[in-house]
């Protein structure tokens, strides 16, 4: 066994308490030292429950699968911070040569550990992504924004690889436990796994249908993702508002010839105050639009700089007042 992978199987907890204990029996048989097809030898060494005080009663739930099993560790948070936040404060109480992260609602098959750490081994590479091969197990309306914002994501931001996120992940254990010791409040999880990952890969498996609870994001929640995804990527955002403002300030100066040729061609009458009103609430919204994204931006950069944690552990659970 000491030569044996060892695995850290981190699972964020918002809604779980109808789907934690049928996925933990799930991992039970991993943590028992088991051959990949590949002949690489490994075990779960611990699964982190981390609870970020959902609505429902998964606390209890959680604190019953640690008594059960001493190979599931509870890691309370003293509040809501959302799953990246919680997703990485496991990462930072995990111990193994791997981490393992992946949802709370069965759709991500254990069984498919195996072929991620074949395919980080065997390339060398230092987080390996799932690649769903089937649609997601949600409504066509959802599916169809989810691939909208991953190509938003790709062509807007100029980076191939960040379409191609996904919440069950392989991760080299140094670098999951570096990451969330630095990681500031605001930046996005894999995001900030592109900063300090140079080898990535993505693995083809086959999604499964939920443990029969529908998803706890809203659409508000989906948009806000995207939109943390959007601030924390860099700084193209603002070089694409730069090119916005100069084609629009080319834009004014051809509207302007235009009418000034009109005018004095005598071809058409120019009263000016309608085309005034237009240019007047066109450029008044892109300035707004600029000035917008740059408060986003400052508010993100004072976040980090006024030290507000990305989440707290507590010593003991905390309910959702929802609840």
């Amino acid at each position: 066994m000491n030569d044996a992978q060892r695995v850290s199987v981190v699972i964020p907890v918002y809604a779980g308490e109808q789907t934690l204990t049928a996925l933990v029996a799930e991992i039970e048989k991993f943590t028992l030292p088991r051959t990949t097809a590949e002949g690489v030898e490994f075990f779960v060494c611990e699964i982190l429950l981390v609870h970020d005080c959902g609505p429902d009663r998964s606390d209890v739930v959680i604190a019953a699968l640690s008594e059960k099993y001493s190979f599931v560790h509870p890691v309370w948070l003293s509040r809501n911070y959302g799953q990246h936040a919680a997703t990485m404060a496991g990462m930072a109480s995990a111990t193994g040569d791997w981490v393992v992260t992946m949802d709370e609602d069965g759709q991500q098959d254990p069984e498919s550990i195996q072929a991620l750490l074949d395919q980080a081994l065997r390339e060398g590479l230092q987080l390996v992504y799932a690649q769903p091969t089937n649609p997601a197990p949600h409504g066509l309306v959802r599916n169809f924004f989810s691939r909208a914002a991953k190509i938003i994501s790709m062509r807007l931001l100029g980076n191939a690889s960040i379409g191609r996120f996904n919440s069950f992940r392989l991760i080299d254990g140094e670098i999951a436990r570096t990451l969330s010791a630095y990681c500031g409040n605001g930046v996005y999880l894999d995001v900030g796994l592109f900063w300090i990952t140079g080898r990535i890969g993505h693995c083809p498996l086959q999604l499964r249908e939920e443990f029969g609870r529908p998803s706890g994001y809203s659409f508000l929640s989906l948009v806000k993702h995207f939109w943390s995804l959007v601030l924390t990527t860099g700084t193209r955002p603002l070089r694409l508002i730069t090119i916005v403002g100069a084609f629009s300030i080319l834009f004014a100066i051809g509207f302007a010839l235009y009418a000034l040729y009109e005018k004095y061609t005598g071809q058409v009458p120019v009263e000016g105050w309608a085309s005034l009103a237009v240019v007047v609430a066109f450029f008044s919204g892109v300035i707004l639009t600029a000035l917008g994204v740059i408060a986003e931006y400052l508010a993100v950069t004072m976040g980090i700089a006024m030290g507000k944690p990305l989440y707290v552990v507590s010593s003991k659970p905390t309910r959702s007042n929802r609840s």
